[in-house]
């Protein structure tokens, strides 16, 4: 008879409020000696945070909160930018400290690493799960000053929910065999892909934690949910999850956000931020040799109401031309549902797929009568070119000539593996 497998091990590593340990390690006489510190946004109130320190978090301070009502919550704060490229370099040498002590890296998000150490166990004894990741922890804030959290279990999902345990600067290892009983007192909201609504259609069936949900026929979670709803749900409440630590896993999604420093009124200003964004996602998405089916543009209007609208094609595309056909479609749609003052645009693109799969143009128009040629697409990578050479803005839209980005307003765009989550930890 075969010998079973070994159980799987996987740790979650987690950087405790990243942001904020990167802006005190870049500006250690600044930001370094502010206790209370504010990552996004202004002085002045405008944007929204980033993230937060803990003696701020104390104060009712969270992320997506805006800045100016965070400064009402605490004053005493002090708020700095983002510092987007030293984020991406630090991130990039905590991962290359967790390559040399893991078999498998997986980042998950410019702050989250997956390790696979399932094997290891004779090379690490007599260590345990535990004494590994207090030891990964040390190493990686005596060479990257960065501290982190790990949470450790048998799946990727109990991983990471132990790792909120763990924070800050912590370590929780879920036992094998002891994965429902670490489960089941969980509120629904902090499940993994748990979001309000369905939390919200949850509460109304009388159900809170886990153990409450779990009570419930798989049958009846389907009924209540749709079929595949309420079959990840039961797969999510039993901690069912056997997705890899795959370190060549593709992105998931690009985005580019950009928080205006005054509120825009007119449609000819949002056009022509709707084309800078769109022409610089559509050179990452080529750089990263991706295409993208579904394209989405996000608006928060001056009240902070937040709305979007997503076109997913039967193609997928690449062009700069084919995004901002498309960008522009959804953004002529939201203005319409309301015609507001704007202070933050969005695009984002999904369903990415290799560039090197042939492209097939459509034998029938598409019904939104957006449709990308080869011309297309050769023209893009040429405007890549030049702008690698002689800088970005060289060769841009006709409808970008004589405009150049507002150096007030704050872009956050997405260079990570995955969507970079809230970062509430």
């Amino acid at each position: 008879m075969p010998e079973s497998l070994p159980a799987r091990r996987v740790l979650l590593v987690d950087c405790d409020a990243f942001f904020v340990q990167v802006a005190r390690l870049e500006d250690p006489e600044g930001a370094g000696k502010s206790p209370l510190l504010i990552v996004g946004g202004s002085a002045s109130g405008r944007g929204v945070v980033t993230s937060a320190s803990y003696e701020t978090r104390a104060y009712g301070v969270r992320s997506a909160m805006p800045t100016a009502q965070a400064l009402r919550l605490c004053p005493d704060a002090t708020v700095v930018g983002v510092p987007r490229g030293s984020v991406t370099r630090r991130s990039r040498e905590v991962r290359a400290v967790l390559e040399e002590l893991s078999p498998v890296v997986q980042a998950a998000s410019v702050d989250e690493f997956y390790l696979d150490l399932t094997g290891t166990e004779r090379l690490f004894a007599p260590e345990t799960l535990e004494d590994t990741a207090w030891r990964i922890r040390s190493e990686v804030l005596a060479r990257t000053g960065i501290s982190v959290s790990l949470g450790g279990g048998t799946r990727r999902v109990i991983a990471k929910l132990a790792a909120t345990r763990a924070k800050p600067a912590g370590v929780h290892i879920v036992a094998e065999g002891t994965e429902q009983k670490f489960l089941d007192p969980l509120r629904l909201a902090e499940l993994p892909g748990v979001g309000p609504a369905l939390v919200e259609s949850l509460g109304k069936k009388g159900l809170i934690t886990v153990a409450e949900a779990r009570a419930v026929q798989p049958e009846w979670l389907r009924r209540w949910f749709g079929p595949r709803r309420g079959e990840w749900l039961h797969r999510r409440i039993h901690g069912i999850d056997g997705s890899p630590v795959d370190p060549h896993e593709r992105r998931k999604s690009i985005s580019s956000e950009r928080t205006f420093s005054e509120d825009l009124h007119r449609d000819d200003d949002l056009d022509q931020r709707l084309l800078e964004l769109s022409t610089s996602i559509g050179s990452t998405l080529r750089k990263k040799e991706l295409r993208t089916r579904t394209v989405t543009v996000k608006l928060r209007d001056h009240d902070f109401t937040t709305r979007q609208h997503s076109r997913t094609l039967p193609e997928p595309v690449e062009s700069n031309q084919a995004i901002i056909d498309i960008a522009r479609t959804l953004l002529r749609e939201l203005r319409a549902d309301r015609r507001v003052p704007v202070r933050l645009l969005g695009v984002g693109l999904s369903g990415l797929t290799g560039s090197s799969q042939s492209a097939q143009l459509p034998l029938f128009d598409d019904p939104g009568g957006h449709q990308e040629t080869e011309r297309d697409r050769n023209l893009s990578r040429v405007v890549d070119r030049l702008s690698d050479r002689f800088g970005y803005g060289t060769v841009v839209s006709g409808g970008m000539v004589g405009t150049r980005p507002d150096t007030r307003d704050r872009e956050n765009q997405d260079h990570v593996p995955t969507s970079k989550k809230d970062e509430h930890s």
